[in-house]
């Protein structure tokens, strides 16, 4: 579903991604790890196509497509979405507006998946403005399931969420993920960005991945991997890529 080849950006003047590769099959869930500064919500950004984001060298296909120089709006009808880390308060649009919009006039139970996330309360209210940091997130990920992407990406969607709104956020966006199903049986994939590791326990990740540095140090098993992280932090991982 995505390729990435030797992907290099620019922030500004800085090169801040230096040779990414990587390869998400139909029906896969891979996890990024890192460091703070490390480049993941940057990939994560240059993969949606908004500005600001410089691609110098390389290339990024979706479905056998190659979609390097889209626009953002071009990457999303062709089923690319993201849940952003910190969305932007957006005041004088109502969220139920914006899923109407996000529907594309698609028969869409907006009200009904909206009491899914508990966000039924919330369709007359402007975009996130007095939202609890669970509140956004319910928010993010019932625009989701509006949009309905075949390639999901999740910018931390446990930071800022307690217990209670993990289990709800989790389950919705294992639902949206397709996890009720066998693999063979999968069309959607999903990359996703975590500290806390929360997010295994409902989405069941097929291979995880470590950004150092704005490259990818190493692959394997999530749980594995973030277990190591937290015995010994990052600086193994940065030790591998050396040698």
């Amino acid at each position: 579903m995505l390729d990435i080849k030797d992907l290099h950006v620019n922030v500004g003047d800085k090169e801040v991604l230096h040779g990414i590769n990587l390869h998400i099959d139909a029906g896969e869930t891979h996890v990024l790890m890192g460091p703070n500064g490390s480049g993941k919500t940057t990939l994560l950004m240059t993969l949606m196509g908004f500005s600001g984001y410089k691609i110098t060298k390389g290339t990024i296909t979706f479905n056998g497509e190659d979609v390097t120089a889209m626009h953002a709006d071009e990457r999303s009808k062709r089923g690319i979405g993201m849940l952003f880390q910190r969305p932007p308060t957006i005041s004088g649009l109502k969220l139920g507006k914006l899923l109407t919009a996000i529907s594309h006039d698609k028969i869409v139970d907006i009200p009904g998946l909206a009491a899914s996330v508990h966000m039924g309360g919330f369709l007359e209210r402007d975009i996130n403005k007095g939202f609890s940091g669970g509140e956004i997130k319910r928010s993010e990920v019932l625009q989701l399931m509006i949009q309905n992407p075949g390639f999901v990406m999740l910018d931390e969607p446990e930071s800022g969420v307690d217990l209670e709104n993990i289990s709800l956020i989790g389950k919705a966006i294992g639902d949206l993920l397709e996890k009720d199903k066998r693999m063979a049986k999968r069309e959607k994939s999903g990359l996703v960005i975590t500290h806390t590791g929360f997010i295994l326990d409902y989405i069941d990740a097929d291979k995880g991945h470590v950004m150092c540095d704005g490259m990818i140090s190493c692959h394997g098993n999530p749980r594995e991997i973030l277990k190591d992280i937290k015995q010994r932090g990052y600086t193994e991982c940065r030790e591998c890529r050396r040698n």
